[in-house]
């Protein structure tokens, strides 16, 4: 399955090729130009007909990670955060470094031989270590190096009623949308951007919608969802089976009205769930696509993940589902006046 493919790949940003590579061969048959710009960005475009705009779909490859920092006598390796990690869901998971996947799990010291006052406080990064069952700093070195990337380890596995759980479900759900999408035939010029670095700065899609300069462009994300007992109503950010999300606005962007209206009435007119997510924070590569040049009238479509920016993630599959008819839907149905 192509979502489980894209998940279980390793691709912590800076380092998304593996990530890259299967995207490549998967869309090779559907498009008309390949670039892989410089700063890694996979940019492929589907050609449409002649006078109508260019629409940029946009998902990121990359996912939050840790890094090498460094590694002590004892062959233990010390590791720094890439993305936007909480520290407390590191203790005791798997992981594998660099490119040779080398297996490790992230330690602390026991439970027993805590002060009281430390098991009253969550540990830090920077006091745990990771284990690769090295006996010193020397043999430690030929496994792995200062540097390299360490991903998590989760697997794929689909349970309780439609429910997804694996990593990197942000932003491989928008990857493998878009593969999905670039086997359609539309009207207009279709650049679908797999980005990268999005989880460090929104680097890739910034350099990428300068390069395209599309006339509309619509980022397909994964987004928070709180659904959960102790957490009121209205902080939800979005709720697990009711449909894909349309943001109205973030820490990063005020979203064009005007397609926001026009994604609700074709969810609406073709009985396909959508919700308005309830908060503003956090952002995604819109962000920066949408102040590129002399601006860009930008879309953000999102589907629900439980436990995101964690080797857990969950997701619906009736929200995937309805998200990618969505899309498919919108952009069938867009008008030009209603772009230009």
């Amino acid at each position: 399955m192509l979502l489980k493919k894209l998940s279980e790949s390793c691709g912590v940003s800076g380092n998304e090729k593996e990530v890259r590579d299967i995207i490549l061969e998967e869309v090779k048959p559907y498009v008309d130009d390949i670039i892989i710009d410089p700063i890694g960005n996979l940019i492929v475009t589907k050609k449409g007909k002649e006078n109508f705009p260019s629409i940029m779909v946009s998902a990121h490859m990359d996912e939050v990670g840790l890094m090498v920092k460094s590694i002590n006598d004892q062959g233990f390796i010390k590791f720094l955060p890439v993305g936007g990690i909480d520290d407390r869901i590191l203790v005791s998971k798997v992981v594998q470094i660099g490119k040779e996947k080398i297996k490790g799990v992230i330690g602390a010291k026991a439970i027993h031989l805590q002060k009281p006052d430390e098991r009253k406080k969550a540990l830090k990064h920077d006091q745990l270590y990771i284990d690769i069952g090295a006996n010193s700093k020397e043999e430690a070195e030929k496994l792995v190096s200062i540097g390299d990337y360490i991903s998590f380890c989760s697997d794929y596995i689909e349970f309780g009623e439609n429910l997804i759980k694996a990593k990197a479900l942000d932003d491989r759900v928008g990857c493998a949308m878009i593969i999905h999408l670039l086997k359609n035939n539309y009207d207009y010029t279709i650049h679908a951007l797999f980005a990268v670095q999005e989880e460090v700065g929104l680097r890739g899609a910034k350099v990428a919608a300068y390069r395209l300069n599309p006339d509309l462009s619509i980022v397909l994300e994964a987004t928070t969802c709180h659904d959960l007992t102790d957490v009121d109503a209205p902080h939800f950010a979005t709720r697990l089976g009711e449909g894909p999300a349309l943001s109205i606005a973030d820490m990063g962007t005020y979203y064009h009205k005007g397609l926001v209206k026009k994604m609700m009435e074709i969810a609406n007119k073709n009985n396909i769930p959508i919700q308005l997510k309830q908060t503003t924070k956090g952002g995604n590569d819109a962000g920066a696509i949408h102040i590129s040049r002399e601006g860009i009238p930008t879309l953000a479509l999102s589907i629900p993940c439980r436990y995101i920016h964690s080797p857990i993630c969950v997701i619906h599959k009736n929200d995937y589902e309805n998200m990618l008819n969505l899309v498919d839907l919108f952009l069938k149905n867009v008008k030009k006046e209603e772009i230009i």
